[in-house]
């Protein structure tokens, strides 16, 4: 019991992943400075804009529903956490943890924040989050169905495994299951479905700060928004690590930095998409390709 409150609360659940998750969002912010040729903040600046919410008043609309607008960031929160220590075991304590299935488990945790973010923010009564919400729900819908589809071709490589930790086990016999061209198809799906997750450019019509005011973060503030805030940093973790246990054979440093650097390139190197123009294209080209990935990997490719 105490060691399963050791690894949800402390390693490597929430204060570990916490920590990834602010440093990743400083090498963010510190690579896009240097692409604007400007010189960035220090290293410890999320840390210190995490206590300077925490300390500010929460204000709450008049007319909102307050227990929603007050659960639905802890919801976002709790559902990253156990995401990232359930991934986080499945990589350290090989043969030790996890169950047959943990990987639908997850696949829905990581669901859960964008979920949140709609029901707190639809909650509130102010029309721009209610545009915000609009968009962030269109942008779940199109994104999760090639996600979804991409992670059958781990599940049909490896003979229908279903736990992270076998799939773990399975590429460390038989190679990573991004060496083939099903896996590699499906990889370049998953890159693209993770930036709409993380709600980053070119994905970041329901935030989309110059258009709508923050949107689904419009009324939130002090520690409710260092809530929200926290939980996309964590997701900069979880995510990653997710789509490298079961495409690239486990966790390492490099391969996670790896992702964080196309994640930040991707964010600097492409304007924002319209809502319309997201959905096609995940329902399109990604769709697609994640059909395309699957047929090959029926064939053994």
């Amino acid at each position: 019991m105490l060691k399963n409150l050791f690894n949800f609360l402390v390693f490597p659940g929430f204060l570990f992943t916490a920590t990834l998750g602010l440093v990743a969002s400083w090498i963010d912010r510190k690579v896009t400075a240097r692409v604007q040729w400007r010189v960035g903040p220090p290293w410890y600046q999320p840390f210190i804009d995490m206590v300077k919410l925490s300390i500010k008043e929460i204000t709450i609309p008049k007319n909102s529903s307050k227990i929603m607008f007050l659960i639905s960031p802890l919801l976002g929160l709790s559902a990253v956490i156990l995401a990232s220590t359930f991934i986080w075991l499945a990589n350290i304590e090989l043969g030790a943890t996890g169950f047959t299935g943990d990987i639908i488990v997850v696949l829905y945790l990581l669901t859960l924040p964008a979920i949140a973010l709609i029901l707190g923010a639809s909650s509130t009564g102010n029309p721009l989050a209610s545009v915000g919400v609009s968009r962030e729900i269109k942008l779940i819908l199109a994104y999760e169905l090639p996600f979804i589809i991409i992670l059958c071709v781990p599940i049909i490589k490896s003979s229908g495994l279903l736990r992270l930790q076998d799939l773990i086990q399975y590429q460390t016999v038989n190679g990573a299951i991004l060496s083939n061209l099903s896996g590699l198809l499906a990889f370049l799906v998953a890159i693209f479905c993770m930036q709409a997750k993380l709600g980053l450019v070119p994905f970041d019509a329901g935030e989309a700060e110059t258009e709508i005011m923050a949107g689904t973060y419009i009324e939130y503030s002090g520690i409710l928004l260092a809530i929200l805030k926290l939980t996309k940093f964590m997701m900069m973790v979880a995510l990653p690590l997710f789509l490298i246990t079961v495409f690239w054979a486990g966790f390492s440093i490099w391969k996670y930095v790896v992702l964080l650097v196309i994640i930040v390139l991707i964010r600097n190197t492409n304007p924002r998409v319209r809502i319309d123009q997201a959905v096609r294209f995940f329902w399109g080209k990604m769709t697609a390709l994640a059909l395309i990935a699957v047929f090959l990997a029926i064939l053994g490719k």
